[in-house]
């Protein structure tokens, strides 16, 4: 059994000490239960409170995405300030770096305090992916954080992610991927992409089939799909009728991921779906009254129009409500 320093000791418990709780339980009861644990991506205090509070008004464990880019914006510090003061105890909420790209930015996300890392190794050749997963997992590990990676590529733009062309996930090498790296969770690309622009028609599909082979493979292991926003189409109507220019935008529909996390999908990355209802509800509130400059109240409108989205997320489509 190894032997833990004192520096390592007080690393092991970092993320507990602001109530958090690591993706392992959380996953696995998810996958056994036949539903998906909700990540939802936040920038700032208004969007952490939506998440916070439909998460208690649902009792559904949830895990806070935080970009790269949304850390930077908010600061390091400034976060884990926010997460202190916002009364996790006998919760289940984790704090996720979403899409960290080097081993330096799953380290520092770790030692800030996190329970949860993502390492993006997709744009790397398949030794390469797995090195670096490898390596971000063992260092992660000694201090109880879990590792989530990704193999194959989702098309997009959203932050610090922008990929061109995506490619599928191969199911044989998802799971040599696994056995190699040591990771917690992996996310798959079966067809969802990054952003508002999903699909091209009504009629396009994931591939199930895809899917269907790597939760054969890994019977036991929980799977992971971003870009997995809905696009309401009302969130679209209301921006543009409120001065925007949104056009050909279209998501994921509901019963689709219904049906994948039916197949060990057991997370569900949206981060679109909010950033439309945060815009629609600010738009709105900025049209009814001209002169007003007090920015309380289009961030109060869409901090309700936020929280009342991800209810409606947790309750129909990662059925994980009253699951805490």
């Amino acid at each position: 059994m190894r032997k833990y320093l004192f520096y390592d000791i007080i690393m092991f418990m970092k993320y507990k000490e602001f109530d958090l709780v690591n993706t392992e339980k959380m996953l696995k009861s998810a996958l056994l239960g036949g539903y998906a644990v909700p990540a939802f991506n936040f920038y700032n205090m208004e969007s952490l409170q939506s998440i916070l509070a439909a998460a208690d008004q649902t009792h559904s464990p949830v895990i806070l995405g935080i970009s790269e880019s949304a850390l930077r914006y908010i600061g390091g510090e400034l976060l884990m300030g926010m997460i202190s003061g916002a009364n996790l105890k006998g919760k289940q909420i984790a704090l996720h770096l979403d899409h960290g790209h080097t081993y330096e930015s799953c380290k520092m996300a770790i030692n800030l305090g996190f329970s949860s890392v993502m390492i993006d190794g997709s744009s790397l050749p398949f030794d390469e992916n797995v090195a670096l997963t490898r390596r971000v997992a063992t260092y992660a590990h000694k201090y109880g954080v879990s590792v989530e990676a990704e193999l194959g590529a989702l098309a997009g733009i959203e932050d610090d992610v922008n990929v061109a062309k995506g490619h599928y996930t191969n199911p044989d090498d998802a799971q040599e991927f696994v056995r190699k790296t040591g990771c917690d969770s992996l996310a798959i690309a079966i067809g969802t992409s990054h952003g508002a622009y999903k699909r091209h028609s009504e009629s396009e599909e994931l591939r199930f089939d895809i899917l269907k082979k790597i939760a054969k493979l890994l019977p036991d292991f929980p799977l992971v799909l971003h870009g997995a926003s809905n696009i309401p189409q009302e969130f679209i109507s209301e921006i543009n009728a409120n001065g925007g220019k949104i056009k050909g935008a279209m998501g994921i529909p509901a019963a689709q991921i219904r049906k994948a996390v039916k197949l060990n999908i057991c997370k569900v990355n949206v981060d679109s779906d909010a950033r439309l209802a945060w815009m629609a509800a600010v738009r709105t509130e900025l049209s009814k009254v001209p002169s007003d400059f007090d920015p309380r109240k289009p961030l109060s409108a869409a901090r309700e129009k936020m929280t009342g989205l991800y209810v409606d997320e947790i309750k129909d489509i990662m059925r994980s409500d009253n699951k805490v």
